[in-house]
């Protein structure tokens, strides 16, 4: 007959081996995803052509990425890109946030799912559809093309993240608002849009920093446009160099940077909200 202080014991050990194995998974996978990226920063500083041995530490590859005239214009083209589709992608976003969180209409729920298909279609099966529609229409590849692309796919992005701030306002202010005799515009304007801000900032940075990084549908369609995660691939593929590591040093502390200041913005408005309800 098994005692109770015995029962216990087992489980109570049952449970520690649980946690350790859950903390040893978590530190393996975490080491997984950041050791790489810590190798590469700290070898982007190595003296050495060699990108495997350490000869002394410089800043010499940083001053060559930005002595590089190809490289300076590939990052002016994607930050041309990257600003015309963020300012896009968040107005129209932003629109079918409100639009979708605040009116009922016919084919509501086929639209909702539709606004998810970028999120959820592999990049490489949106390149090829891009590149099919423009064939079609007969649109020469180019910078235009590339913004249209990242348009396509940023919408999303962030409509969700704006649309989950849209669902967290109190309805209650915009009536309070309309019962004082503002339109619907001026409650937008006044109510709605200084709280929202917050989410389309994060949003904004969001897509920011998806266009900056995207690689594989702005393959397809480019054309013969030089851009910079073009270039950094065409780079490695003569084997990977210091001056490599120095300029994806530059993009990850940029995306990184770009990615905590949104977070930052999204609670900060939340904890606005919890105040004002």
């Amino acid at each position: 007959m098994v005692t109770p202080s015995l029962h216990t014991g087992s489980r109570a050990l049952l449970k520690k081996i649980g946690n350790f194995t859950l903390s040893g998974y978590a530190i393996l996978f975490f080491l997984f995803l950041y050791v790489p990226i810590i190798i590469l920063i700290v070898f982007s500083f190595n003296d050495s052509k060699s990108v495997f041995v350490w000869q002394g530490f410089t800043l010499k590859w940083y001053a060559r990425v930005f002595q590089d005239a190809r490289l300076l214009l590939a990052l002016r083209n994607t930050l041309i890109i990257s600003v015309a589709s963020t300012v896009i992608s968040t107005i129209f976003g932003t629109m079918i946030s409100v639009a979708m969180e605040r009116w009922d209409f016919r084919l509501k729920l086929p639209f909702d799912a539709l606004l998810f298909l970028p999120i959820v279609i592999p990049d490489i099966s949106m390149g090829v559809m891009l590149l099919a529609f423009f064939g079609l229409i007969g649109m020469a590849q180019g910078l235009g093309t590339v913004v249209i692309a990242h348009v396509a796919f940023n919408i999303s992005f962030v409509a969700v993240i704006v649309r989950a701030r849209m669902a967290s306002l109190d309805p209650r202010l915009e009536e309070a608002a309309q019962d004082l005799g503002a339109n619907e515009w001026q409650t937008f304007w006044r109510v709605i849009f200084p709280l929202l801000l917050p989410g389309i900032m994060g949003g904004a940075l969001t897509a920011f920093t998806l266009s900056m990084d995207d690689y594989v549908i702005t393959f397809f369609t480019s054309g013969n446009e030089s851009l910079l995660s073009l270039y950094i691939y065409s780079l490695v593929k003569t084997g990977v160099k210091p001056n490599i590591n120095a300029l994806s040093s530059l993009m990850i502390l940029v995306s990184m940077g770009l990615v905590l200041l949104s977070l930052i913005l999204q609670r900060k408005g939340g904890g606005d909200n919890v105040g004002l309800m």
